[in-house]
């Protein structure tokens, strides 16, 4: 399949939590690989995951992380903004989201978001220039047209933006017309990603949420004439009512329509966490077998088609910015998910957003009553965050550098570490060794890398990295692998 090979066999995880090593698993065993899908790791846009921020980290800590920052940044400034208003709920969303059709909320908002950069710009030390954006959401294009220029100016007046730079918007096509899509285009956006989960309409009834395939393609063939250099199409695969034959026609006319990335998440059922998915039935969920057989469809038609394995579900064209970067070792991962963008210090405005300054992660409050009372006191609205040891950096550099390039150089971690690494390791090692047997992972005295068939087990082999993981009682909280 070119690259492109979903669980051939992975170490087994009972749903007790407890790591079980399987060795010699034949290849064409499907019993194990069904068994395999209760297999679960974080999906690492962070680390430590956000599971391990403690509210011992407040607002005074995060100030003195973005003073301190003028001695530790690296790269450029990145800003995700999070918009978290939708008209209607899809069943299927485990966002942060307020659901209401009353769109005299957005302008308070803004304010709000305006406020926040200002108290983030009283600390801030360091250049401003932001290099990249990415407003998510809940539903971006919930503002109108009016909105979207009101919150960039604010933006203007407060920030100074690259040229050239990465600006990306999620776009519900459901709430995308023609004049909104145009003022994004004059206020500097590029890269747009298209909700699109699954084009079959007994889905779409399931998860409560209607979007026709020629609603889309007009969506697409706008943001293309309005000149948008990427598009990026989310498909969702385990979803209710979902069948191999179903799915496997969505992928086809996403493939015709030529998005230049493509991600292709597995749906995690977690009703006792995220409340709008107790209105999917669980009988209607796919089959391991049968979501096995979509998700191994999905893939095969993908690869065939020419697009690029990034890694973790993404998929992009090997001409893509993001394809490139992969090829040339220079693939990185934030809370946005991969980019081609350098590292650097991350400001998240917004309720629930997550900002990466320095050695330190802040999250910010989770919900608009706490957010707007945070502000209005001329504070941080921050809830928790944590600040990285010395461990956790170098962790944090192993992962990323599986997660990204899928290999890590074990030279390169002893000298900036001042380590030995078979010995600071010995425990990850020995938890590696039956990835190795299986093909997934190849370990000699230079290099840690993950073979073309451990690409889709690639969260699990870098969880072996995680040491809070490893410790974890919790880890039924993160979804599967696949």
């Amino acid at each position: 399949m070119n690259n492109v090979i979903p669980l051939r066999a992975v170490p087994l995880e009972p749903r007790s939590g407890q790591a079980v090593a399987v060795e010699g698993v034949p290849v064409s065993d499907t019993e194990a690989l069904i068994r395999s899908l209760d297999l679960r790791a974080p999906r690492y846009t962070s680390y430590p995951t956000a599971d391990r921020f403690v509210e011992a980290f407040g607002a005074q800590d995060f100030a003195r992380h973005l003073a301190g920052r003028e001695m530790t940044h690296i790269g450029g400034l990145s800003l995700y903004v999070h918009i978290p208003f939708c008209e209607s709920l899809c069943y299927y969303c485990g966002c942060n989201k307020v659901v209401t059709r009353r769109h005299d909320k957005v302008l308070p908002y803004i304010e709000l978001l305006a406020t926040e950069a200002d108290l983030v710009l009283e600390h801030l030390s360091g250049p401003r220039l932001v290099n990249q954006m990415h407003w998510g959401g809940g539903t971006p294009t919930y503002l109108s047209a009016s909105e979207i220029r009101r919150l960039m100016t604010e933006f203007r007046q407060r920030f100074e933006f690259a040229t050239g730079g990465e600006f990306a918007i999620e776009i519900d096509p459901r709430a995308a017309d023609p004049e909104k899509l145009a003022v994004l285009a004059e206020e500097g956006f590029n890269r747009a990603s298209l909700g699109v989960q699954d084009f079959d309409p007994d889905v779409q009834r399931a998860v409560n949420r209607i979007q026709p395939l020629e609603m889309t393609v007009a969506v697409l063939g706008r943001l293309r004439a309005l000149g948008f250099t990427s598009t990026n199409f989310d498909l969702i695969y385990g979803l209710p009512l979902q069948t191999a034959t179903g799915f496997a026609r969505t992928v086809e006319q996403v493939i015709a329509m030529r998005p230049e990335r493509i991600a292709l998440y597995n749906y995690a059922h977690l009703p006792s966490r995220f409340r709008a998915q107790r209105q999917i039935r669980d009988e209607d969920i796919p089959s391991p077998a049968e979501k096995l057989a979509i998700a191994e469809a999905a893939l095969e038609a993908l690869s065939a088609a020419g697009y690029v394995d990034i890694g973790m579900d993404h998929f992009a064209l090997p001409d893509d910015e993001m394809a490139l970067a992969q090829r040339s070792g220079t693939l990185h991962r934030n809370f946005q998910g991969y980019t081609a963008h350098a590292e650097g210090d991350l400001i998240a405005l917004g309720v629930s957003g997550i900002s990466k300054v320095g050695s330190c992660y802040a999250q910010n409050v989770r919900t608009l009553p706490e957010y707007t009372d945070a502000l209005r006191q001329r504070e941080l609205p921050v809830l928790r965050g944590i600040e990285l040891n010395r461990d956790d950096l170098m962790r944090r550099s192993i992962i990323m550098g599986l997660m990204c390039q899928g290999r890590v150089s074990i030279e390169s971690v002893e000298i900036a570490n001042l380590v030995e690494f078979q010995t600071a390791f010995a425990r990850e090692i020995e938890q590696l060794q039956p990835y190795v047997d299986l093909g997934l992972v190849t370990l000699d005295e230079n290099w840690i890398t993950i073979t073309p068939a451990g690409r889709s087990a690639m969260r699990a082999i870098a969880a072996v990295f995680d040491r809070h993981f490893q410790s974890s009682e919790q880890r039924q909280s993160f979804s599967r692998v696949l």
